[in-house]
Parts: C-alpha cells; structure tokens; sequence
C-alpha cells in the first residue's frame, strides 16, 4: 500500500529541470523549423495514403461492374447460340425457305460430268 503511495506522491511531483529544458529545447522555434519538411512529408504520405484507398474503391467497383457485364453477355450469348441451333434444324430451315418457293429434295443430288475434257 505505501509503495502505491510513494508511486502516486512521485507521478504527482513537479519534473526535475533536465527534463523541463528537453521539452523546451523541442518546442522552440528552430527546432520546429527544422522539422517543418518531415511534418510536409507526412502530409504527402496521409494524402497518397487517402488517394491509394479512393483508388482501389473506384478500380474495385470497375471490376465488379465489368463481371456483371460479362455475365449478361454471356446470357445472351447462350440464348443466341440456342436459338441458331433450333433455326438450323433442318425441320425449321424447310419452314424458313417454304415462303420462296424452295422444296426439300425426295430425290438423291444428279452429278454433272465434264465431257468436253478441258478439267
């Protein structure tokens, strides 16, 4: 108990004069000028550091916006690809052509020959 007394009275002392002349020997004037580029310093690195946080926020955002388009791109890639599969059937492709007159074949294709002989 006395040695949390002793503690206490020693916090509660005034500090000795070698350590009242330290602070005052940082806090002049000239020691302040001289620190004023390193305090400049980390005013470049706080607002770098702000720019760094700002940056990644918008390339992250571009790279979720760039995926969702992918994704829908992707979709529409499938239902295209889906629907020139069902129109080249060959039961739809006789249904497309039937307006211009085309017909399917019931015969099998005549080969024509060269018979003059000039290949």
């Amino acid at each position: 108990m006395q040695e949390q007394e002793t503690q206490k009275e020693q916090d509660l002392k005034p500090e000795p004069p070698a350590m009242q002349a330290n602070w005052k020997r940082w806090l002049n004037y000239q020691s302040i000028v001289k620190q004023v580029p390193f305090f400049l310093f980390l005013a470049l690195l706080a607002v770098m550091y702000i720019f760094n946080g700002h940056y990644a926020d918008n390339t992250i955002r571009k790279i979720n916006r760039t995926a969702k388009e992918v994704k829908e791109l992707k979709y529409e890639y499938i239902a295209v690809k889906s629907k020139v599969m069902y129109q080249s059937k060959q039961s739809e492709l006789v249904k497309a052509v039937e307006p211009l007159g085309l017909k399917e074949l019931v015969q099998s294709p005549v080969v024509l020959k060269d018979t003059t002989g000039n290949n």
